[in-house]
């Protein structure tokens, strides 16, 4: 990811760039990822129907994470309000998938994985939400 790069050269920040929410970019789009991949994962498996909460917590947190990923990165006239919010529905939906992929996570490895990603996630939102202002 080039989210501090990039951000770095917005003309409204000056260089100057929140690290905690930098970090918590990251997360959400890694996040988003694992999540996508555990769900697919999920459907591959013999058991399936045991795992259709596991499926759907992690595509609404791929969806929450990705939203909220895009969100913090607009820097122009930004709503701080909005930005907290969506962190702070992210970390949660982070935490309910976590909780969810740690039930599979000794007999799915792909589910360790994404609860591994969504404690990250949920951490790094936690820590940006307290940094914007």
């Amino acid at each position: 990811m080039h989210a501090q790069e990039m951000i770095a050269t917005h003309p409204h920040v000056q260089g100057s760039v929140n690290a905690a929410l930098i970090r918590c970019i990251d997360e959400c789009y890694d996040c988003a990822q694992a999540c996508v991949i555990c769900a697919d994962a999920c459907l591959g498996e013999e058991m399936v129907q045991s795992l259709l909460q596991c499926i759907r917590l992690n595509q609404d947190c791929a969806d929450l994470c990705a939203a909220a990923g895009a969100i913090a990165w607009r820097r122009t006239g930004s709503n701080e309000t909005v930005i907290r919010a969506t962190l702070q529905a992210c970390a949660e939906a982070c935490r309910v998938c976590a909780e969810e992929c740690e039930r599979h996570a000794k007999m799915h490895e792909h589910c360790r994985i994404s609860a591994d990603s969504c404690r990250r996630c949920e951490d790094a939102c936690t820590a940006a939400i307290q940094t914007v202002q």
